[in-house]
């Protein structure tokens, strides 16, 4: 049995082959394509020949397939739309059409920038899996180095060595107080105000950080302060702020988070700088897309900008929606 050429064939092969059967002719299936009748009759005495076999029976008025012509259409069109179909997968991930992307934070996404910018994309891009990873900056940025997460947006202006990093917003910090507080009528509060307060954090992210920016914060004062460490989440941290358990502080982000009997007091001159960082070595087209985005609303919004009003804030229920496939 001879053996059958296949390195030799070519998708335009297929092509040619598919268009000389449907149109019953050379001539109309080399003008459907845009090539001459002899070159597409050429290429299919190709694919005969590396295929072994005849594929068409030639007469006067047309084409018609022979046996094993009528066998191999079937198979030809279902390489070409599979290859079709692959390509289309592809163009799209290139597009960010599909695709999925690591998404590591340190703020909130109750409200502000990155709600923001996580809802434009995904409702621009419905079929793009964003998954979000809560953890502290330090290992953030490891899992970037290592390719196990895209993105992180943390706080700060610090260069990371190994990643690419860009300023986006800031937010104030402020100061949740249980709405007993003797600072509670004050629209805003001062350090040295919170510096006999007993301060409650909790041990996940953020906070550590929370911890060293309080001391660094009231080092000024000749104060170290006291901070009780909870093992609860944000949300119970904030409960047990109303059962007058101590005070906590929080970005700018999270004062729409809705909880009976606290308030937040923005901390005078307290504005916090947040950023994007990823690898450069990341060719997440996906990523790219989601960067890109990000870039453009912090020209829009300017790199200095405030998210939320600069008045007062008090709880609210209106905290923004978040996609349900964020996970």
């Amino acid at each position: 049995m001879a053996k059958v050429s296949i390195h030799a064939i070519e998708l335009r092969h297929l092509r040619y082959f598919v268009a000389a059967a449907e149109y019953g002719s050379f001539r109309k299936a080399g003008a459907s394509i845009g090539i001459q009748q002899s070159a597409l009759s050429r290429r299919i005495r190709d694919l005969e020949y590396h295929l072994g076999a005849a594929l068409f029976h030639r007469h006067s008025g047309g084409v018609t397939l022979t046996f094993a012509g009528q066998q191999f259409l079937r198979r030809a069109r279902q390489i070409l739309r599979n290859v079709g179909e692959g390509l289309h997968d592809i163009a799209s991930i290139g597009r960010s059409e599909h695709g999925r992307v690591k998404i590591g934070i340190y703020s909130s996404i109750a409200s502000g920038f990155l709600a923001e910018l996580l809802q434009r994309y995904a409702d621009g891009h419905p079929k793009v899996q964003l998954d979000l990873i809560d953890d502290n900056p330090a290992e953030h940025v490891a899992a970037i180095r290592q390719l196990r997460i895209d993105v992180a947006f943390v706080t700060g202006e610090r260069t990371w060595s190994g990643c690419q990093s860009a300023r986006l917003w800031s937010e104030r910090v402020f100061a949740v107080l249980p709405t007993s507080h003797f600072l509670a009528e004050e629209a805003e509060v001062r350090w040295e105000q919170l510096a006999e307060e007993m301060f409650i954090i909790n041990d996940m992210a953020p906070g550590q950080e929370i911890h060293d920016y309080l001391i660094q914060s009231l080092a000024a004062f000749g104060h170290h302060p006291s901070i009780r460490t909870q093992r609860v989440g944000r949300e119970n941290l904030l409960s047990l702020v109303a059962l007058n358990c101590g005070i906590t502080i929080v970005s700018e982000a999270m004062t729409a988070a809705a909880f009976p009997n606290i308030l937040y007091r923005p901390i005078a001159g307290e504005i916090l700088p947040f950023g994007a960082v990823w690898s450069d070595k990341n060719e997440n087209p996906a990523l790219r897309r989601l960067l890109d985005l990000a870039m453009s609303m912090a020209r829009l919004h300017g790199a200095n900008s405030l998210t939320l009003p600069s008045e007062t804030i008090e709880p609210s229920a209106a905290a923004s929606r978040i996609p349900d496939r964020l996970q």
